[in-house]
């Protein structure tokens, strides 16, 4: 496959070597070759465009990377995130700007494997006599641990300490974030067993005031800002230029990477 930019060609040996930059863990190669393709005329577009507008674009890599910075620069404008555009997008976001959730948790892990359902019963069924000890015996929660947990936690009485979003498996992050402060009535089921769990304390997030998150919230908006001002400037060059062997239009989601 080789490409045409105004009479220049990306041959497929360049963009073979260039779709090394871009392939991913597990992905079809085709798609990084395709990837490639895309870099590649779209840095002869602006290429091009430096050297009509009198940028020097001799030298190396780097140098050629300074050069592309200094045409965008110049003719690529990106508005700046004002005050109120900024606390627009925090009052449209708040998820995006609270402190996580903090559940202090202890639990009781009866192991037993996925695929293995004589174990799984069992486990469900110990899970389920522990509960019950513990409605009336609350303070024997740290000498079962030690006797039935099969977590690392069990030497500190099944203390998992505050748990927040992303720290544990997801069945069970999901399970205690609904659950009351207390003894769930029932075992938890994991891809590792089934657990008895105590929530011991709950702090809910908070929203982090404008001031602190002012500066991220521009950055974020600013480089989106970028990223479409790019896209429409490379748009309009393509659509100036004679191109042969890929079509950009196509490939858009592409074009700013």
């Amino acid at each position: 496959m080789s490409i045409h930019v105004n009479g220049v060609t990306i041959d497929s040996s360049d963009i073979n070597v260039e779709s090394a930059y871009h392939q991913e863990p597990g992905a079809d190669p085709r798609f990084a070759l395709r990837r490639a393709a895309v870099a590649l005329t779209v840095r002869e577009l602006l290429r091009q465009r430096a050297e009509q507008l009198g940028v020097d674009t001799s030298g190396d890599d780097a140098a050629l990377d300074a050069a592309l910075e200094t045409l965008i620069e110049r003719e690529v404008d990106v508005p700046e995130a004002d005050v109120e555009t900024c606390r627009r997008w925090y009052l449209q976001n708040p998820d995006q700007f609270r402190t996580p959730d903090l559940s202090e948790v202890r639990h009781i892990l009866l192991a037993a494997p996925p695929d293995i359902l004589e174990e799984r019963d069992a486990a469900r069924a110990t899970a389920e006599e522990l509960i019950a000890q513990l409605q009336t015996d609350p303070g024997a929660f740290p000498r079962l641990a030690r006797e039935y947990s099969r977590c690392p936690s069990a030497k500190d009485g099944g203390l998992l300490g505050q748990v927040s979003k992303g720290e544990t498996v997801p069945e069970f992050e999901d399970a205690v974030m609904r659950l009351p402060v207390g003894l769930s009535e029932l075992p938890v089921k994991t891809r590792y067993g089934f657990h008895v769990v105590e929530v011991l304390q709950r702090v809910e997030g908070s929203l982090l005031p404008f001031d602190a998150v002012h500066p991220r919230i521009a950055e974020y908006l600013e480089e989106r800002s970028r990223r479409r001002a790019l896209s429409q400037y490379i748009r309009l060059l393509a659509a100036e230029a004679e191109i042969k062997g890929i079509d950009l239009e196509a490939a858009e989601s592409m074009l700013i990477q």
